[in-house]
């Protein structure tokens, strides 16, 4: 096997569509030294894990001797990203989009290597075209092929607005790829139309057209929604160790699979070697542990923050007197969420709802081993909880 096969191959793994193999194929042959692009609109303070899929395929890169092109969007992010958005997004203040920007450069480098790392603002070029560059920029796509893009082509069919300026996004992030002459950029499967635009105008600039390469987006703590902050389903890179752990240990156990085939630095032929074991007979908590040990690890500063992070977790399970081996079950919920009361009708625990109620009032009720006290309270969908009544009874219930 070729030094370049060998780096398309490590390349590859965990990608969901390179487009095209053969032109990074031919990169890689030649030996150069690839810009590789990534862009990131500080739309909020942290990066979380979901992130970091993308970052660690920078990382990658990096380590087959590439240099990375760490795009922050503090121009973009004043605009709002429109990918994916069944309504026009409100724009960030510039105030805001350089705060979030600073904490990016912090907690890039617990992944990147900053020797091969290249941080960029947009306003760089942006902030400087007149309104004439962008009525240029705006003649090189027409309005029938922006409504080829998905979300706008949705919203127009239902007859809900776009704004002008979120047509503008995608060409603006494409010059950027013109801005930054890249040979490769990454984004998640979001992304990909506006990556094609940037592929487009770099022709239209007699510039080599960039590969492009999608990653999969990572479903949140919920196992239903891509992670984001505003769904609340996140584990944030700069948490706490233990709340880290805690959140990881909290994921389903077929959730789990998917953390390892994107978040772990594992090698393939061991993570097949876990899931034969758990097939065997090993119970999945033991390999959650793996896991999560490895993820706390790697952001809060090596081994030992996982294995005390570990340690912590089963210690405060003893203390609660939670079983560390809780069945699961799901429950289906009515859109907004599941009554409490039900839940714990439903879940086994009480036999009515107005014995739950009346536990809860009484204090004998407990979620994740905190007390409740609000027989009204709603689980939301997508959640995962260990439910508790009196010191015996455990079920985990996820809500759908």
């Amino acid at each position: 096997m070729t030094v370049a096969s060998d780096a398309l191959r490590i390349i590859k793994r965990g990608t969901e569509e390179i487009l095209l193999e053969s032109e990074l194929a031919e990169r890689l042959i030649s030996g150069r030294r690839l810009r590789v692009k990534a862009g990131f609109d500080p739309t909020a303070p942290d990066l979380h894990l979901g992130h970091t899929v993308l970052i660690n395929k920078l990382r990658q890169f990096q380590d087959l001797g590439h240099e990375v092109l760490f795009l922050i969007g503090d121009f973009t992010g004043m605009i709002g990203d429109p990918s994916g958005k069944n309504s026009t997004r409100p724009p960030l203040s510039r105030k805001d989009v350089i705060e979030n920007a600073r904490t990016y450069k912090s907690q890039i480098f617990k992944i990147l290597d900053r020797k091969k790392t290249r941080i960029e603002l947009n306003s760089k070029w942006l902030g400087k075209m007149k309104a004439s560059d962008v009525v240029k920029l705006a003649s090189q796509y027409t309005v029938a092929r922006m409504l080829e893009r998905d979300d706008f082509s949705k919203r127009y069919k239902g007859g809900q607005p776009i704004a002008i300026h979120e047509f503008l996004y995608p060409l603006i992030q494409g010059y950027d790829s013109v801005a930054l002459k890249a040979d490769v950029e990454l984004g998640g499967t979001d992304q990909k139309f506006n990556l094609l635009v940037g592929r487009e105008l770099q022709k239209e600039f007699s510039q080599p057209p960039q590969v492009i390469i999608t990653m999969p987006l990572l479903e949140g703590t919920d196992g239903v929604n891509k992670m984001s902050k505003s769904q609340g389903n996140y584990i944030g890179i700069n948490e706490p160790a233990d709340e880290m752990f805690g959140k990881l240990m909290s994921i389903s156990d077929t959730l789990m699979w998917r953390y390892f085939d994107l978040l772990s630095f594992e090698h393939p032929d061991k993570i097949s070697s876990m899931k034969r074991s758990v097939e065997e007979g090993v119970n999945p908590r033991d390999i959650k542990f793996e896991l999560a040990k490895e993820i706390v690890s790697r952001f809060h500063g090596g081994a030992k923050a996982g294995r005390d992070a570990m340690q912590n977790f089963i210690a405060r399970f003893q203390q609660k007197e939670m079983p560390t081996n809780i069945s699961e079950i799901e429950l289906a919920g009515n859109g907004r969420g599941l009554a409490l009361t039900r839940l714990l009708k439903e879940a086994g625990l009480t036999a009515s709802t107005s014995e739950a109620m009346r536990l809860i009032k009484q204090g004998g009720v407990r979620i994740d081993g905190e007390k409740v006290d609000d027989p009204a309270q709603e689980i939301r969908p997508g959640q995962s909880h260990v439910f508790q009544v009196g010191k015996r009874k455990f079920v985990r219930v996820r809500i759908s």
